[in-house]
């Protein structure tokens, strides 16, 4: 008798658990926001957040308000939509909200890399030596350098240069920029003596291109890889893509290489006297790769075909692009060669930084979210003070809060290139209820779990969209070209990429 209520209770206990895991018990207390488990035990909003993040979320907001509670896979969810009350959240003391936590979970399972405490101190120190200050000034130089040798290898005086050449513009776009960072930061093969010098500038072509279309295999799986959503077949392509990666960007191989930049080189080896192994350095250089160059492409993309859709944009931009160079004493000539653009040239652009900064700001769509280490208050710019409970998740979605919020953006969907800028061309301050927000746009996303190299991404897509410009008239082949819509699956995860690409056409400048 004793042995069946002992077992009886033992069922009724794992019973009680797994109701409890499942959320059934979770109830809303009264310092808390809204709580909107959904219909389904444990997925709560799991299917609905992950078919399209942006509409799931402003009808929460409609329906909860400024801040709400939601579950999602198993954990609480708690968004904070109202941008006055960013700050409080991202200057939060790590003791109560982390970053960490949930980013090292996402490392190692889309990257395979187990990080080390110090990860992300190395990462920002090493972030500011190489590519802020006087560091981004030599990976500016380096990066052009690489531009160079993608676009106008096979340049002449030829007449039929002039000839107008077609291409998908997404594919141009992300090809050349992925490549040119890539060549830029992990280096260049080798090469000894004048005459094998194209020889290696030819490898590093054919390298970087093979490089580069590996990685679109990859970044296509990523979303669901890292909802962990990918079907078997996908998940072992997955697999074998990542060793793929660890084995092309291995520490042994980078031995080999030619102008590593600091930034590369400097982060392998505090790691080694770290004391992290060969195995698990070459999955870090494969998370780096992601971080750097998963974003730039895609953002080129859209800044071009903006400017294309939009004549007046482009021409005020294409001016801007074409009195800089003649400032610096350069001249585009047919056959000459190509021009140097420093890192003083892309500080005389205020007019296609408001390009970029709109460009951004229509599609870069990142998630931040901080783990609730203990109970937390929050206060609302309305006086509403709520607590936010130990155990859960804070987030926040700029996107839908901040970028396409017609209170700060008037017209949100509209590309206006000037935007961020005055007529004098000094930078404009934005407002939401009569206020100034210091988070009016948050492509990069705020306070420790900021992108370290947002300096550098944004001059490599200024550089190549500088050269586009310089070198080259443009345009779409359909002048009545829609705008593509955005793959919705990729909400979260950095710049939204086209369901389609769009064909355009370009032709060497006079």
């Amino acid at each position: 008798m004793a042995f069946w209520a002992i077992l009886l209770c033992t069922l009724i206990a794992l019973l009680l658990g797994g109701l409890y895991l499942l959320g059934v018990f979770r109830r809303r207390r009264p310092d808390e926001p809204p709580l909107d488990k959904g219909r389904i035990p444990w997925l709560g909003y799991l299917l609905d957040f992950r078919k399209d993040s942006s509409e799931f979320l402003q009808r929460m907001q409609r329906k909860h308000g400024d801040i709400f509670t939601v579950l999602i896979g198993g954990h609480y969810f708690t968004f904070v939509m109202d941008p006055l009350c960013f700050g409080a959240i991202v200057k939060e003391a790590r003791s109560k909200l982390d970053f960490n936590a949930f980013a090292s979970k996402l490392v190692l399972q889309v990257f395979g890399y187990k990080p080390i405490k110090a990860n992300q101190s190395i990462i920002h120190s090493s972030s500011a030596k190489h590519l802020m200050g006087d560091g981004l000034t030599v990976m500016i130089q380096s990066t052009m350098e690489k531009f160079h040798k993608l676009m106008f290898f096979d340049w002449s005086s030829a007449e039929e240069k002039r000839a107008w050449q077609e291409d998908n513009l997404f594919y141009y776009c992300y090809n050349i920029v992925f490549r040119a960072g890539y060549l830029a930061l992990y280096g260049t093969e080798t090469h000894q003596g004048a005459g094998n010098k194209e020889k290696a500038n030819e490898q590093d072509r054919i390298h970087s291109n093979h490089v580069y279309h590996e990685f679109r295999k990859y970044d296509r799986l990523f979303p669901r890889l890292a909802y962990g959503a990918l079907p078997p077949k996908e998940k072992i392509e997955a697999e074998q893509l990542k060793r793929q990666f660890w084995s092309i960007l291995s520490v042994k191989k980078s031995c080999q290489k030619d102008n590593i930049s600091g930034w590369i080189s400097d982060q392998n080896q505090i790691l080694t006297e770290n004391g992290v192994p060969d195995y698990m350095r070459d999955r870090f250089m494969f998370m780096l790769l992601w971080a750097s160059q998963g974003n730039t492409g895609p953002t080129s993309f859209w800044l071009l075909f903006h400017l294309m859709k939009n004549p007046e944009a482009m021409k005020a931009v294409k001016e801007e692009v074409d009195k800089v160079t003649r400032e610096s004493g350069q001249e585009v000539k047919l056959g000459g060669p190509p021009i140097n653009i420093t890192r003083d040239m892309l500080n005389q652009t205020p007019i296609l930084d408001s390009a970029v900064e709109e460009t951004l700001r229509l599609v870069a769509a990142p998630v931040l979210v901080r783990a609730v280490l203990q109970d937390t208050s929050l206060k609302t710019s309305s006086g509403i003070e709520y607590t936010l409970r130990r155990g859960d998740r804070v987030a926040l979605f700029p996107h839908v809060s901040v970028q396409m919020n017609p209170e700060i953006h008037p017209e949100p969907h509209k590309f206006r290139y000037d935007r961020f800028i005055n007529p004098d061309g000094t930078k404009k301050d934005f407002y939401k209820d009569g206020k100034r927000l210091k988070y009016f746009s948050m492509p990069w996303g705020a306070g420790i779990s900021i992108c370290p190299g947002r300096f550098f991404a944004t001059a490599e897509v200024k550089l190549f969209v500088f050269l586009m410009l310089s070198h080259y008239d443009l345009e779409l082949v359909n002048e009545e070209e829609e705008i593509p819509a955005i793959d919705v699956s990729r909400w979260g995860f950095g710049t939204m990429q086209p369901v389609r690409d769009v064909r355009f056409r370009y032709r060497r400048r006079v």
